[in-house]
């Protein structure tokens, strides 16, 4: 077990002692909902090369009070028992945060994908797969996985395949997992959806007016600095979205070569390109190197997003954080002794639990997606378009003015799958922040965003358990 691990797990577990009190709910309920239902270690052996490595694997079932449980799978060498069951704990309240009708769940294989050749990998995903179908820990209506920090859609893929073969007839197959290709089930706008959901969720915040009245920070996203802990699938995506969307300079990035800095901004679509071409984010125009890649986590900015691993800002380090505002993109980034510093000092933070939970939300589009068996928008969309188009040409009729073609085609325009994931993404963020913000303001003495999002969540699950009781 590593100490990381045990770290992450107990901080995990004193938010929610820090946020229990407040529920007003039975020891014995909470004990339930803090604990985890299943707990499942397997060591399976895969040929590679010309030896047998034997691989230490898990899925943690963190709570049943709804099915299916949800959670990626996680390929790393540092993956043990307690890191699992903490992530699978955050999904059981992330996914109560933002009303995603699931259980929390988590998995991860302990190896490091880096040391091992595509077919390799293909090899040791297939028989992780076989594990679980055996044991039956993978289901539409059972246990679906999703990527994580080293799988992404083509591990998806490979689940996907192997979970159909040994599930003959299954016809629902398809919402065993998410985060697939989109031509094998998957859904548009699944691999930003992490990121975009980072997004919005600063964007909130920062429009908050009472918020930034206690940082001293105006309202509004344009103009805002950011620093980004790691560039992958989640750190990329909010930085594109940030500065596209929302008017953000980036002063900073780090990544697992090293880290840059620019007073005037860095470009990440460009920052992506030079690292495709170089193999490094070192050296980018108009940048300077860092001396050290946690450097990026002490940059003075407004917002800095951890978007890398769990345990990065901790007692050692944060005295020589400067962000305003730390988004958790990532599961964890924050240990729980660090996270009172933090609080002391008046820096806001947007908890893991709810600002990267856009992953968990568009997974759940891709689920509904897969048991209708039918794409979004494809029933409605060239129906929307001609309705919006005689619109458009009464308005034109009856106000005697002319409008082009091009502005047509624009305001009659029928929602595509894509479209309607970002708007249901958007609408779930949204939701979610506010009724965080409730939790604070209802007499709860609550006055960090962490406890109050545990409040609120830890509320549902229990409302679950006293409305159904327990059985037998």
């Amino acid at each position: 077990m590593s100490k990381n691990g045990l770290n992450f797990y107990k901080s995990v577990q004193q938010n929610f002692a820090k946020a229990a009190p407040h529920t007003k709910l039975s020891a014995g309920l909470l004990t339930q909902i803090k604990a985890c239902n299943s707990v499942y270690f397997v060591q399976f052996p895969v040929k590679i090369d010309d030896e047998v490595r034997v691989i230490d694997a898990f899925r943690v079932q963190h709570s049943h009070h709804r099915l299916p449980t949800k959670g990626g799978i996680r390929y790393s060498s540092q993956v043990n028992q307690e890191e699992v069951m903490a992530l699978a704990a955050l999904m059981t309240y992330k996914c109560a945060i933002v009303d995603v009708p699931f259980g929390g769940a988590k998995g991860g294989v302990k190896i490091s994908p880096r040391k091992y050749t595509t077919a390799q990998l293909e090899r040791i995903t297939r028989r992780y797969t076989t594990e679980l179908v055996k044991r039956n820990f993978i289901g539409p209506g059972i246990d679906v996985p999703a990527p994580d920090y080293g799988t992404g859609a083509r591990e998806m893929a490979w689940i996907y395949d192997t979970y159909q073969v040994l599930q003959s007839g299954e016809i629902d197959a398809a919402a065993c997992v998410t985060g697939k290709p989109v031509g094998q089930n998957g859904i548009r706008g699944r691999e930003e959806a992490t990121g975009r959901g980072v997004y919005y969720a600063i964007r909130e915040l920062l429009n908050d007016v009472s918020m930034m009245k206690k940082i001293g920070l105006d309202v509004g996203t344009d103009g805002k600095t950011m620093a980004i802990q790691g560039l992958g699938n989640v750190g990329y995506h909010t930085g594109r979205i940030a500065q596209m969307e929302g008017g953000f300079k980036i002063t900073s990035v780090a990544e697992f070569e090293g880290a840059i800095f620019s007073e005037q901004g860095i470009d990440i679509e460009q920052l992506v390109m030079h690292r495709k071409e170089t193999g490094s984010i070192l050296d980018f125009p108009g940048t300077s190197n860092m001396r050290d890649r946690t450097q990026t986590l002490e940059v003075a900015c407004d917002v800095l997003v951890p978007a890398a691993l769990e345990n990065q800002i901790t007692l050692e380090n944060v005295d020589r954080v400067k962000a305003k505002v730390i988004a958790e993109a990532a599961n964890g980034p924050v240990t729980s002794d660090a996270i009172e510093v933090l609080l002391k000092k008046n820096v806001i933070i947007l908890p893991d639990m709810y600002a990267n939970a856009g992953g968990v939300t568009v997974s759940y589009f891709e689920w509904l997606k897969n048991l209708s068996h039918m794409r979004f928008g494809r029933m409605e969309k060239r129906f929307d378009q001609k309705t919006y188009l005689s619109l458009v040409n009464l308005v034109e009729e009856k106000t005697g003015s002319v409008i082009s073609d091009k502005d047509k085609e624009i305001l009659a325009r029928g929602a595509d799958e894509i479209d309607l994931v970002r708007s249901g993404l958007e609408e779930t963020m949204v939701t979610a922040y506010h009724e965080i913000r409730d939790w604070m303001n209802v007499g709860n003495d609550i006055s960090d965003l962490r406890t109050a999002a545990f409040v609120g969540a830890i509320r549902k699950v229990a409302n679950d358990y006293e409305d159904r009781g327990l059985f037998p």
